[in-house]
């Protein structure tokens, strides 16, 4: 396959996003603080949805006599502490500033951008999606996520502003990048819809959306990013559970 069979959804979900921003940056400054605040809290309910049918998934993610909720609590924990170690937080805010700097953003241009990385590249249908469409030149789950994300950017950016737009460069880099190494990656899963490690990692990948979805809802203040490495560890602990088993 050539490089633009391997990588149509994620240049097709960078267009919806792009696509749903502009019409965001429409709205943005037109709509009352009330009306950007009920499309933000729009898509958090969603993405509260979203969660938690991923977050089901740690139920079959079970290893041995290791319960799958036990390692998603233990992938989640041990990666929150990497991630405040590495602090990758405020790696990711330091990023959203340097390009806010660059191209001269508004206020809320940071928080758009983490906002919209984080809620665009973490999730099943980004790591299945993007495998499936390296493996097999398939796009359908990455064309589905991309209508969802372009949806989501309208609102997001007409709350928040172009900093919404800049989460292209993440989908690129880590969705593109999927993409490209599924072939490396296929010999390891031979069916991820259904193999042990994915379903960890989509199920803490649940448990982080819910995360985003308190801070979409400004129920509180989740400190999500952190939590980023666990979608890393999630193999390794499966794995080392199964060792143990």
């Amino acid at each position: 396959m050539d490089f633009w069979s391997r990588t149509s959804g994620t240049w097709i979900n960078a267009t919806t996003v792009a696509v749903g921003t502009a019409f965001g940056l429409l709205l943005h400054g037109r709509l009352p603080e009330r009306m950007q605040r009920i499309a933000v809290q729009g898509v958090g309910l969603t993405t509260v949805f979203i969660a938690l049918s991923m977050a089901g998934s740690l139920g079959k993610a079970t290893v041995g006599r290791f319960d799958g909720v036990v390692l998603g609590l233990v992938t989640l924990v041990l990666g929150g502490l990497l991630g405040e170690w590495w602090r990758v937080e405020e790696g990711l805010e330091t990023l959203g500033n340097w390009i806010k700097r660059r191209v001269g953003g508004g206020g809320s241009f940071t928080e758009g951008f983490v906002a919209a990385s984080l809620l665009f590249c973490v999730g099943p249908m980004t790591l299945i999606g993007s495998l499936n469409n390296g493996l097999t030149g398939d796009a359908t789950l990455l064309v589905i996520k991309a209508t969802l994300d372009g949806i989501s950017s309208v609102a997001l950016a007409s709350a928040y502003g172009v900093g919404v737009g800049f989460s292209i460069l993440v989908i690129l880099l880590y969705q593109g990048g999927v993409s490209l190494a599924a072939g490396a990656l296929a010999q390891m899963l031979p069916d991820p819809a259904n193999d042990p490690r994915i379903l960890l990692v989509t199920g803490v990948g649940g448990v982080m959306m819910i995360g985003i979805a308190i801070n979409l809802l400004g129920l509180g203040r989740v400190r999500v990013a952190s939590f980023l490495p666990a979608l890393v560890l999630g193999p390794f602990v499966s794995a080392l559970a199964r060792w143990l088993s």
